[in-house]
């Protein structure tokens, strides 16, 4: 059961902006113990977990990028024919087909034709393209039919362009412009542009290697595709996409259809997904630019304006107390997380990171603008590095399953909530958001945010789950929100950290919401927001001030001193605020201290 707030300041002054005049006694908060670490499980590992190195994904010919051209076979591409320097070239008008192990150098122009690879299935083969322009009209410009693998080593500038047109010429389903039926590695120091008006850009149907080069891609569909994995090493990728701009997607092996990004500098605009993982995805280090969908003005619009409105009539509570009046509303009667969706009938996904398995980051820089989600994991996240800079349409990041930030600097500047997942854990890390939802949400599991009620009521028996977690160990975290600071549909505890919460002052908003338990243990918190809804923590073992101090203006500042006058919290919330939420380890239970609001002070007791 929610406790509703209803510790309020004593003041003594004569004259007091603050309301109320219970003290601690007025209040009983359940002795509840912490379920919060219990429950929330660990991350399990992965193909691509933290125990995989560069040299178990990347092969050492991966990165060769060395040849002899004076042992290799040269290919001479003169518009629509070709010449070649070996008979295990066969050259058919502007059809030019490899047919053995070696290293070919191919420079030159050839006009509507194409490059196949169509060797025994054991052999590796080395393709230098060295300043080569192959376009075609009906089909891809460069096909890996038959190898164990092929190397692509760029040289100058190359250009490989397919039109709108994809004319069947085997079994295969031939629809981009570099199109490989076996594993593909792309290096070097030159450039590779890839145009494809219809279709995909680069498809390999087994693992697709970059380890060094610089890419341009534009494509109708995907401009990266791949089945088994996406590997990225020291390579300089943009990608303009109508759909994903890097999309792995392998329905029959779980162990398959991972992206790993070791380093390198990838921008990517995409009507679809910035990057699509069906299993995980992995980056440790590189700079990431994603515009997914236009952009979080593009995303969802949620809207939390309908606060309150539901069985006492326009602007109050149900059985009639109006918003701000003062009374706690009756429980069950409250209505919490309600938002008005209105969604798009297009299923397109527009996320920034998107894994169906889990998604880790240990470092590099992202800058991601999405639709959707800017992170986003259907099992578990864990952010241990990196610098974020995030604007998405709904949420900033989200995992279905754990949430885990153990360092980091995130900058969350558009969300409708910040973060969210089953089981969120904040190890650590510099974490800032806005939200004009919650901003942290322990939801239950997939993405459905809004839904539910406080007290576990909603309209006579729809109920939110209430076996998610927020744990809060370490860190610094600022939360402006315009729904809930907290949300936990299930347990809260803070053992570490510092976390700062700014919330609005209208409807049934609150700086804390938890439907089990709340905790503080440990770390420093400070919390600003409405009453009606407002709750404190239900247990602690240090100091808890909970006070409810009026309708406050954006920008008066709150200061707590002790009794010798020394400052212990201050803080200038960005909002206006009518309840206040204080606990650090320097508060003790039952000392008394001065609490300045604005220009009034005021005596409180620590619970």
């Amino acid at each position: 059961m929610k406790q509703i707030l209803s510790i309020f300041l004593c003041v003594c002054l004569t004259l007091s902006l603050l309301t109320g005049c219970g003290t601690e006694a007025d209040t009983q908060f359940p002795e509840t113990e912490s379920t919060a670490a219990s429950t929330a499980p660990s991350t399990e590992s992965s193909p691509t977990d933290s125990s995989a190195t560069d040299s178990d994904l990347f092969t050492q010919r991966d990165c060769e990028t060395d040849y002899d051209e004076s042992a290799a076979i040269t290919i001479q591409l003169n518009g629509t024919s070709a010449e070649a320097s070996s008979n295990s070239v066969q050259i058919s008008g502007s059809t030019v087909t490899i047919t053995e192990e070696a290293t070919y150098v191919i420079s030159g122009t050839l006009t509507d034709g194409m490059v196949i690879v169509d060797v025994p299935d054991t052999a590796k083969l080395q393709l230098v393209l060295k300043n080569v322009d192959i376009t075609n009209s009906t089909s891809a410009a460069l096909y890996i039919k038959e190898a164990d693998k092929v190397f692509v080593t760029l040289v100058g500038e190359n250009t490989l362009t397919s039109s709108d047109t994809f004319t069947t010429i085997d079994e295969n389903n031939i629809d981009a412009a570099v199109f490989s039926k076996q594993d593909l590695t792309f290096n070097g120091t030159g450039s590779l542009t890839v145009s494809a008006a219809a279709g995909h850009g680069i498809t390999c149907k087994d693992d697709l290697v970059f380890t060094g080069g610089t890419y341009a891609i534009t494509a109708a569909s995907h401009a990266i595709d791949a089945n088994d994995s996406v590997r990225i090493q020291e390579a300089v990728i943009t990608a303009e996409a109508g759909k994903d701009g890097i999309h792995v997607e392998n329905n029959e092996d779980s162990e398959k259809g991972f992206v790993y990004i070791a380093s390198g500098a990838i921008t990517i605009d995409s009507e679809g997904d910035g990057i699509s993982a069906s299993a995980d995805l992995q980056i440790a280090d590189g700079t990431i630019n994603i515009l997914a969908g236009g952009g979080y003005e593009n995303g969802t619009q949620k809207a939390s304006q309908n606060w309150g409105r539901f069985g006492g009539g326009m602007g109050k509570m149900p059985g009639g107390a109006a918003p701000g009046s003062g009374s706690a509303p009756v429980q069950g009667t409250g209505v919490a997380d309600f938002s008005v969706v209105t969604e798009s009938d297009s299923s397109t996904s527009m996320k920034g990171l998107k894994a169906a398995g889990n998604l880790i980051i240990t470092g590099g820089t992202f800058t991601i603008d999405s639709a959707d989600d800017s992170l986003h994991a259907n099992a578990a996240i864990t952010v241990s590095g990196g610098t974020f800079a995030i604007s998405s349409g709904d949420d900033g990041i989200h995992a279905d399953d754990t949430l885990t930030v153990t360092d980091g600097t995130i900058r969350i500047s558009n969300s409708y909530e910040g973060l969210e997942a089953l089981h969120l854990v904040v190890q650590g890390g510099d974490i800032q958001l806005v939200a004009t939802d919650d901003g942290l949400n322990a939801a239950g599991g997939t993405d459905q945010s809004g839904m539910g009620g406080r007290d576990g009521m909603f309209g006579g028996g729809m109920s939110a789950s209430s076996n998610g977690s927020i744990v809060i160990l370490g860190g610094t975290l600022y939360i402006n929100a315009s729904g809930d600071g907290i949300d936990a549909n299930g347990t809260l505890e803070i053992t570490g950290g510092h976390t700062t919460v700014t919330g609005p002052t209208q409807g049934d908003t609150a700086t804390l919401d938890y439907d089990v338990s709340g905790i503080i243990n440990g770390g420093t918190f400070i919390g600003t927001g409405a009453s009606n809804m407002a709750q404190t923590f239900s247990a602690s073992s240090q100091g808890v001030i909970a006070v409810s101090v009026g309708n406050q203006a954006a920008g008066t500042k709150i200061t707590l001193t002790d009794k010798n006058g020394n400052e212990i919290l201050s803080h200038t919330p960005e909002l206006a605020y009518q309840v206040i939420i204080l606990s650090c380890p320097d508060l003790e239970p039952g000392e008394t201290y001065t609490l300045t609001v604005g220009t009034q002070s005021g005596e409180v007791t620590a619970s």
